[in-house]
């Protein structure tokens, strides 16, 4: 690996840390008091300069070359010959002959018949029954209820304005006794009553398994009837018992004592007050109650009546009746004779022989390419720049 352009960065980095300390300070003459007491700063300034460079490098390139192979391979060849083949073929010969034939023929012959034609006529029979039918019909049931309604009137109040007046009256004072006071109330407790035993009844018990307390052996009890007693399932009653619940309560207790009273004089003011009254209205309420009828409906009943209704139809009969007859029929007899035949024929014969042949195979070649590289490196370049600053003595 190639460390150059690390160390030339690493060389300018060091270069810039010495050179940023104090400015570097040189006399010159201030252009407006032409004294020599002013001097010109300088700061240092570091810059990063890329400068291009070129390698040589490889890399591996895959070519495609033809080479020449001798390959051996077996072409087949065929050739045709012509040769024959004898063989014995069967020719049939047909010869004509009269033979005497005998044969039966049917020949119809007509019967009139009667037959027995009858037959069953199912007639329909309306009756008319009548049946009953349930339904449910829903009968509207009214019932009225009253509302309690409230409603605002307006109440004509006379008051009088008293003149001030002073006068000894009897003024009621409240004060508050504690009172020992029974708030108790009913509750509803729930007894049990246990059941009754009644005498022993002859029932069906089922298997049992019971173990016998002075051996410890478990013994099976066989299904069976038994004498057992029946008891009935206990009973619970709901009674309502008081039950006191002592409390103190603070009760207020009026007296009267004497106050002085300063009274106007009366005037009466006529005023309408807001009063709130309650009135019962009564509203009907129409609720569907389900109630079951019976109605007789008429049905109409259709029964079948079978009816036997006598029918005799005259029917024709053709038999058949068997005559014989004899006819001429000429008989064609065929007979094979053996014929000997030559067919030729071709027959196709392939062998192989044995060919070389040039062919060209391809092969991958790798090769190293060589080719030119351009990299940049970074340099770093100091340079100073004047400061401008003013005269210490005109202060331009």
């Amino acid at each position: 690996m190639n460390l150059t352009p690390f160390r030339v960065v690493l060389a300018a980095a060091m270069c810039c840390s010495n050179l940023a300390g104090p400015r570097a300070l040189a006399q010159s003459g201030c252009e407006a008091c032409g004294e020599p007491c002013c001097q010109q700063a300088f700061k240092t300034v570091c810059q990063t300069v890329y400068e291009e460079r070129q390698v040589t490098c490889y890399r591996p390139v895959t070519e495609t070359v033809m080479e020449q192979r001798q390959v051996t391979r077996r072409v087949p060849v065929f050739e045709t010959e012509q040769r024959e083949r004898r063989f014995t073929v069967m020719r049939p010969v047909q010869e004509t002959s009269m033979r005497e034939e005998r044969y039966s023929v049917q020949r119809p012959v007509y019967e009139t018949v009667y037959r027995d034609a009858s037959y069953n006529q199912v007639r329909n029979v309306t009756e008319t029954q009548v049946r009953q039918e349930r339904f449910v019909v829903q009968r509207p049931v009214t019932e009225t209820s009253e509302r309690v309604e409230q409603y605002v009137v307006q109440r004509p109040v006379t008051e009088t304005v008293m003149q001030a007046q002073t006068r000894t009256v009897m003024m009621p004072v409240t004060t508050n006794v504690t009172q020992v006071v029974d708030q108790g109330g009913f509750q509803d407790v729930v007894s049990v009553t246990p059941g009754q035993t009644s005498g022993p009844r002859l029932r069906w018990v089922g298997p049992q398994q019971t173990v016998d307390p002075t051996t410890g052996v478990v013994q099976t009890i066989r299904p069976g009837l038994s004498w057992v007693n029946t008891q009935t399932p206990p009973q619970q009653v709901v009674q309502r018992v008081y039950r006191p619940n002592l409390v103190a309560v603070q009760v207020p207790v009026t007296q009267m004592c004497a106050q002085q009273v300063v009274e106007q004089v009366p005037v009466q003011v006529c005023k309408m007050v807001s009063e709130v009254q309650c009135r019962k209205v009564p509203v009907q309420t129409v609720r569907m109650v389900s109630e079951e009828r019976v109605r007789e409906v008429p049905v109409q009943v259709c029964k079948q009546v079978v009816e036997r209704i006598e029918r005799q139809v005259p029917v024709q009969v053709c038999k058949m009746v068997t005559e014989e007859r004899v006819r001429q029929v000429p008989v064609v007899t065929c007979k094979m004779v053996a014929e000997e035949r030559v067919e030729p024929y071709t027959v196709r014969t392939c062998r192989y022989v044995t060919e070389t042949q040039t062919v060209e195979v391809p092969v991958q070649v790798c090769r190293q390419e060589e080719f030119v590289r351009t990299f940049r490196v970074p340099r770093t370049v100091v340079m100073r720049v004047p400061v401008e600053e003013g005269c210490a003595s005109c202060g331009a």
